[in-house]
Parts: C-alpha cells; structure tokens; sequence
C-alpha cells in the first residue's frame, strides 16, 4: 500500500495553491472541477501507456469532461462524459477502445473509486495526422 500527501495552502493574495505528491503546484482551479480533471488525468495516462505498448503512432490525445451536478448544495456528480480525441498516424480506433476498456476496468484509480457513484460515460475519435 502507497501513501502519498497532497498539500493547500490558502491565503487571501494567492487563494488556493494546490500540490500534488511530486510538488506539481496549480493555482485557483475551481474545487469541483477537480474530480472530472483526476479522472480524465488518470485515465490519458493509461491509454497512452497502453497504445504505446500497442506500438500505436499516437501524436497527441486531448479530452474534455463534460459533468453534471445536482442544482443543489452539496452540488453532487451525477454524470462524467470523456470525449477523447485520439490524435495519430495509423491509429485503431478497436486498439483505443481497447486502451480505454482497460483503463476504466483494470488501471485507472480514480474511475474504480468513482464508478459506483457516479455515472460515467466516454466516446473516442480517432483523426488522422501526418
């Protein structure tokens, strides 16, 4: 088992500064944003681990999160969208279906931490560069 720490620090010139386990630091992100961009960070480190290995041609990926919260306090997840796009020469659009599968079922913290409280759902385009 892993223990990590993650750090705020919260002061009225600099609001929120937030730390990651390796001292990555961000500044004044909307708090609830941060679980669509955990799962979506998570999962793009998987699937381009896993295309990767698949010897892929993979040129860039970008994903957008689309959420939906409850109108009322606590502002509760009800739905997490992933809309990847898969940026490659070459690239199997069965090879990322694939890349995704096995990080929502095998890999990705995050998606296992949440999958049973919130629904999430993802759709992937694959665009041909040279």
């Amino acid at each position: 088992m892993v223990t990590k720490q993650t750090h705020l620090l919260w002061n009225p010139q600099d609001k929120r500064t937030l730390e990651d386990s390796n001292g990555n630091q961000v500044q004044n992100v909307v708090a609830s944003d941060l679980l669509p961009m955990a799962l979506m960070g998570c999962a793009t480190h998987d699937v381009v681990e896993i295309l990767i290995k698949q010897r892929q041609d993979l040129r860039e990926i970008k994903v957008t999160a689309e959420h939906t919260q409850d109108d009322d306090p606590p502002w509760r997840f009800r739905k997490i969208h992933l809309k990847y796009q898969i940026f490659g020469k070459g690239i199997s659009i069965e090879k990322a279906q694939k890349a995704i599968k096995l990080s929502e079922e095998k890999y990705c913290a995050v998606y296992v931490t949440l999958k049973d409280a919130v629904e999430i759902t993802h759709e992937v385009e694959v665009v041909e560069v040279e």
